[in-house]
């Protein structure tokens, strides 16, 4: 999975939406009257150091299982250091790409989230580094 483009983000005065506040059923149905508490900021919700986050669009199907899709929007933040099992964007030999981070012992593995893909991994001769940690992924919902 490839990363397509690459943006900084930009602050508004503020992306602020309505708000409910109580959980969405995904069973029954639940009434919604009454309960529009106040305005959700996005930019707080989503974006916690701003100097450091970037947008990132993904190209590719490696990433499906843990519901990264071709076309989603991924949320970087550049200022994490990467734990085992986050995901991570790394550049591979000068390429993007995004992958699950595995690290034990004696090695680091950039693992996909897709059985079609082996994992890589990363060698001492590679050209490798961790340039960010997704913190979150935007993706529609086709009808």
């Amino acid at each position: 999975m490839l990363i397509r483009s690459v943006h900084p983000v930009e602050l508004a005065d503020s992306l602020c939406l309505p708000f409910l506040s109580f959980p969405v059923s995904a069973g029954f149905p639940s009434p919604a009257d009454d309960y529009l508490q106040s305005n959700l900021n996005l930019q707080e919700a989503l974006i916690h150091r701003p100097a450091a986050t970037f947008f990132m669009r993904v190209e590719g199907d490696s990433m499906t299982g843990c519901g990264i899709f071709s076309g989603d929007l991924l949320i970087v933040d550049r200022s994490l250091d990467p734990v085992d099992g986050a995901v991570v964007i790394a550049v591979l030999d000068g390429e993007f790409t995004v992958k699950r981070f595995r690290r034990s012992k004696d090695q680091v593995l950039l693992a996909a989230e897709n059985p079609d893909y082996s994992p890589i991994t990363v060698s001492k001769g590679m050209d490798f580094y961790v340039w960010g940690v997704v913190t979150f992924v935007v993706h529609g919902l086709e009808a």
